[in-house]
């Protein structure tokens, strides 16, 4: 049976179904699992699986530590990054994340890597594990950017022009270059105006609001889950600097960074 766990998970989580089959649930919406499913589960998202065959599930479960300075992880930037996108997919359905079956095979072994490698604690397990997860992480923001793939030269029914854009600036915030105007223009195949304008009616927000609240989104989460200090969240989402960010977090927010990471912290 499902036991009944709780509403807030720290951060985010992927469920492995090795085997049986049944009806998972994410936030009202219902499916079918079946062996060898991959599922997705960002924080606060509710969740029950209503098992019709005996399952067997494993839970890799990802929390702030991971991102403290406590924890000596390689790439603790990159892994930031793919989590990120995992979680501000706008159009992610729930359901199993994998389209590729080539790329399934891979994260099942991956996975069995990652297992065996924790139960043992050989030497150098660590950084095993860690490039394993890398690895499944990658594969799994691959197969869900593909579905809004913004390279595609034709755009299908079902990939409406503003879901693509939306898309590009999310896998491209850190970028500054790749969220100007005069770029989305050009990569999307229409003029500054049309742009600005067909976002406007779309979203009700101008690009550039957009970027920034997106920006802060992830301004956010990094005071919240990481242990990065304010240059480095200014310096990897592309401000010129700490004061540049401050500046901009507190139109949005009403305290400066620092402020709202010790009072997120003193009331947790």
């Amino acid at each position: 049976k499902w036991e009944a766990r709780p509403l807030n998970h720290n951060y985010f989580e992927i469920i492995f179904i090795k085997q049986g089959n049944g009806h998972c649930t994410i936030n009202d919406i219902s499916i079918p699992y079946d062996k060898n499913n991959i599922f997705l589960l960002a924080p606060e998202d509710a969740n029950h699986f209503e098992i019709i065959d005996q399952t067997h599930f494993t839970f890799f479960k990802f929390t702030e530590l991971l991102f403290s300075n406590k924890v000596n992880l390689p790439d603790r930037k990159c892994w930031l990054q793919c989590i990120e996108q995992l979680l501000h997919q706008p159009n992610s359905i729930p359901g199993d994340v994998i389209s590729h079956e080539v790329d399934r095979n891979v994260i099942w072994n991956m996975h069995h890597l990652v297992l065996n490698e924790f139960k043992n604690e050989k030497v150098y397990y660590q950084e095993i594990i860690s490039n394993a997860i890398s690895t499944i992480l990658s594969i799994i923001v691959r197969n869900i950017s593909e579905k809004y793939d913004t390279n595609q030269k034709d755009i299908h029914v079902n990939h409406r022009k503003i879901d693509l854009i939306l898309s590009h600036i999310r896998q491209n915030a850190y970028d500054n270059a790749l969220t100007k105007i005069s770029f989305l223009a050009e990569k999307f195949g229409m003029s500054q105006s049309s742009i600005s304008s067909y976002f406007k009616k779309k979203t009700g927000e101008s690009i550039h609001q957009y970027v920034t609240k997106y920006k802060m989104k992830l301004v956010e989460y990094r005071l919240l889950y990481t242990a990065f200090t304010i240059a480095d969240i200014a310096y990897q989402m592309g401000y010129t600097d700490e004061s540049h960010l401050t500046k901009t977090f507190k139109k949005h927010f009403a305290m400066s960074p620092k402020q709202y990471r010790k009072e997120t912290i003193e009331n947790k």
